[in-house]
């Protein structure tokens, strides 16, 4: 890509996270200190369990570098605004979602590029293959941090000072994030078709068992943790739904060569909208089927409507 392409695409990902501060509050954050059970078990399944299982999994299982790469940068993005819209439609608890999403947005300027040059260097084929491409850990940082970091202060800054205006604008911005999700993943599987075709299967089989590894990780860390079944449901879906958008952001400005990531990130920022809906009608209809039975009055008829 082009240096104005880039420039282009990074600026949209950063309107992107700006616009997801926009429905930030102080009180979302607040909340996390007042419960931080719930949060700490997400927020460690999301940078801790899911990177480190990632990263063991792509030494024991033989997968092309590029492959492993891909979903070891994936593993170490933090959940996006798609988790919460999906949270409110299970019944889970949204409040806890989006304190989540806020703090590991804030924590992934940090964590995400550490993450990902610490778990692709204990990996032996990835360490070998950014040491080819060369990619400074300094300049993943920079690159992270104003595309992240800087526009969720600046959200958060401008919806407390102009609150009316940013609740008018904030579903522009989230329309925006889902748009911007999609075109990156038609630039990236467009940009490598060819390569797409060539290894569909170990591409869907790679994405398909990861993202649920990913959802595996977060309901289970949640269920041993005794957490009440709405908790349980926004923690599966934070861990398991990742911001694949900021993984593909980065993929464009630093491996744009590396097909088999793009591809990855991308097939990931499809199925993980397939995955999060899917478990979500899963659970409406498990909640229908344990609903109690209407009970009829004294004397009426059982087909009395």
């Amino acid at each position: 890509m082009s240096d104005a392409s880039l420039f282009v695409l990074n600026t949209i990902l950063a309107l992107m996270m700006f616009g997801i501060a926009l429905s930030l509050k102080a009180e979302d954050f607040k909340s996390v200190l007042r419960r931080p059970k719930g949060p700490l078990v997400g927020l460690g399944a999301q940078f801790i369990l899911l990177p480190a299982l990632t990263c063991v999994l792509t030494i024991i299982i033989p997968l092309p570098a590029d492959v492993a790469l891909g979903l070891i940068l994936v593993s170490c993005c933090p959940g996006g605004s798609f988790s919460n819209i999906v949270t409110y439609l299970a019944r889970g608890n949204t409040a806890m979602s989006v304190s989540m999403t806020g703090v590991a947005s804030l924590m992934a300027a940090f964590l995400t590029p550490f993450n990902f040059m610490l778990y692709s260097s204990l990996n032996p084929e990835t360490r070998e293959l950014l040491q080819v491409i060369q990619v400074p850990s300094s300049s993943i940082f920079a690159i992270v941090a104003l595309v992240l970091g800087l526009p969720l202060i600046l959200g958060l800054l401008a919806g407390r000072t102009f609150p009316e205006l940013a609740r008018k604008v904030e579903p522009f911005f989230r329309i925006v994030s889902l748009v911007t999700l999609f075109a990156f993943v038609a630039i990236a599987l467009t940009k490598n078709w060819e390569q797409f075709k060539l290894g569909a299967s170990i591409f869907i089989l790679a994405v398909v068992a990861h993202n649920a590894l990913a959802l595996t990780i977060g309901w289970l860390s949640a269920r041993l943790m005794q957490l009440p079944k709405a908790d349980v449901r926004a923690i599966t879906l934070e861990v398991g739904l990742q911001n694949s958008g900021l993984g593909l952001g980065i993929i464009f400005t630093f491996f744009s060569d590396l097909t088999g990531m793009a591809v990855i990130a991308a097939a990931w920022g499809i199925w993980h909208l397939i995955s999060g809906l899917g478990l979500c009608l899963t659970w409406h209809l498990k909640d229908k089927a344990q609903e109690p039975e209407p009970q009829c009055r004294s004397g009426a008829s059982v087909y009395e409507s």
